[in-house]
């Protein structure tokens, strides 16, 4: 039987790269990934090296090529997801001359308010810059530092050597796509946090001169701007020789990691949210107009459709806290998961967990959690915060403290949702559940009785960013319409609120006092001790 034409899809998170080949009616023949380390560095620093994500790339096309021989040469398109707000500064040659700078790396946030303060201000920002920001792009930097307006404000106060070198600064899709085709370009959505582009025409994204000016930065080393669904080119042969393909594939733009999510997940209507689970987390959802919510920190976006916005609410740690608990409380051979009868042969952490959860009645027997490992994005912008526990008595379990971080996140998703209810103009009853931690089905059960609406799973959650990137590159190549993805979008389950959502209704009501209560004193330790991982 003849194979249908593939995109090899790419999807570089922050975990590591994977790669998966993906018809036009969205099926996923094959699925490989290799894990690349983040380093944490003293004073906020996160980096990860670019040529290891490189190395991994030809390593997970090899393992492909030996699991799906036919439908390896069965590849006519390349189309890429990646994390995003990373930054790398790539000489005339196109090498790094930088490790990618993080989403997660605060150390530009200093420079950032340097280069962009003045009276009045709000947080250390110009008024003025941020009124210019908000009209012309439709957000403004995190003064977090964790975006590549920050980032390249660093390389060139702290590495001026470096910044003297440096061609251009790319984001991590961005260099991707560099060595894939040899060109150089930024698409829609991974230009939108360098702050430099007047996004106020979803079909004429381009560089506004006044942001360029005050950017700091020299014009010529911001890359020229494409579509998401564009063709930049075909393999270049250095690339063809490293993945072991043939150098007449073509190579499709791609998208930063939730905008290809939105597609993934199948919600490419108007006002159709859905809720990606990876890393970080967020609620996402394509509108038709820009709009900014300066209060919550909720903007619609540039994305891959051509005329459409995304809206995007951030929370920077949801699945990372799972993360922290797997490697620094429990491990696979620890008793706490021998008690749900699970191996590291018999199924995943999520297998392992789903197995405990409901041993442990809604509430966490009186334990909330703050799920702010690392500061938050939305509703609020705060790099101060941190995680907690909270009301553990002598009685308390891990068992307890478990799901008590399961429910920490989705109450805070709680907390960010309202935001998005007031963004959309109306509450939303019904949310499509994605990415890697939607595994866990007591999780998406939580986050039904918890934000007390109908969760509908994704039928593959992990695969969403890298079908996003092979529907993004079949439109792209016209095998498809953006609008033939409804119809070919699967989930597997649906949850409904159940009586729990009572008892985390009156806990929500507690959750949401946390903040306000728990902000000065965050920023009281920073002071007093300089804080972990402080800008």
């Amino acid at each position: 039987m003849a194979i249908a034409p593939q995109v090899l899809a790419i999807d570089l998170g922050t975990s590591g790269m994977k790669a998966a080949l993906v018809a036009a009616d969205g099926t996923v023949t094959g699925w490989a990934e290799r894990p690349v380390p983040l380093r944490v560095l003293p004073g906020g620093g996160a980096e990860q090296d670019p040529l290891a994500w490189w190395d991994a790339l030809a390593e997970v096309v090899a393992d492909l090529g030996r699991d799906h021989p036919a439908h390896l040469r069965a590849v006519t398109t390349i189309c890429s997801s990646t994390q995003g707000e990373g930054t790398i500064a790539v000489d005339a040659a196109g090498e790094p001359l930088t490790p990618c700078i993080s989403w997660l790396d605060m150390r530009g946030a200093p420079h950032l308010r340097r280069q962009f303060g003045g009276f009045p201000s709000y947080d250390g920002i110009s008024i003025v810059r941020i009124a210019r920001w908000l009209r012309l792009t439709g957000g403004m930097p995190s003064i977090t530092g964790k975006d590549p307006a920050a980032h390249m404000l660093l390389v060139r106060d702290e590495m001026p050597d470096v910044y003297a070198r440096t061609k251009t600064f790319l984001n991590v899709l961005d260099w991707i796509n560099l060595k894939l085709t040899g060109r150089t370009v930024a698409t829609v959505d991974s230009i939108l946090t360098s702050w430099v582009t007047d996004n106020r025409k979803a079909t004429a994204i381009r560089y506004a001169p006044s942001l360029v000016a005050a950017s700091g930065i020299d014009r010529d080393k911001f890359p020229p701007i494409v579509t998401c669904t564009e063709v930049i080119g075909t393999l270049a042969p250095s690339a063809a020789d490293h993945l072991g393909l043939p150098a007449s594939i073509r190579v499709v733009a791609g998208a930063i990691d939730n905008t290809a999510a939105a597609i993934g997940a199948g919600t490419v209507r108007d006002h159709e949210p859905h809720l990606y689970l990876g890393t970080s987390s967020w609620i996402a959802a394509h509108v038709p107009a820009k709009k900014t919510d300066v209060g919550s920190g909720i903007a619609s976006i540039p994305c891959a459709l051509p005329d459409r916005y995304l809206m995007t609410a951030l929370q920077a740690t949801a699945g990372a806290n799972l993360t922290w608990l797997r490697d620094k409380i429990v491990e696979y051979d620890d008793p706490l998961l021998a008690a749900g009868h699970i191996s590291r042969d018999e199924g995943t952490i999520f297998d392992a967990f789903d197995k405990i959860i409901p041993s442990v009645p809604a509430g966490a027997d009186g334990v909330l959690y703050m799920p702010w490992l690392y500061g938050e994005r939305a509703p609020v912008d705060d790099p101060h915060l941190r995680a907690g526990f909270l009301n553990i008595s002598l009685e308390t379990t891990r068992s307890d403290l478990l799901r008590a971080v399961f429910e920490g996140v989705a109450l805070n998703t709680r907390w960010m949702a309202k935001a998005v209810d007031r963004f959309l103009g109306a509450p939303v009853s019904s949310m499509v559940i994605t990415g890697g931690a939607a595994r866990s089905r007591s999780w998406c059960q939580i986050f039904a009785d918890v934000l007390d609406i109908e969760i509908r799973r994704d039928a593959n959650p992990v695969q969403v960013n890298a079908r996003g990137a092979g529907w993004i590159g079949a439109v792209g190549t016209g095998m498809i319409a953006f609008s033939d993805i409804p119809d070919l979008a699967r989930n597997d389950e649906v949850f409904e609120p159940g009586p729990d959502r009572a008892v985390y209704s009156d806990i929500y009501e507690v959750y949401t006092q946390l903040h306000k209560r728990l902000a000065p004193v965050y920023k009281r330790l920073h002071r007093a001790t300089g804080g972990p991982h402080r800008p």
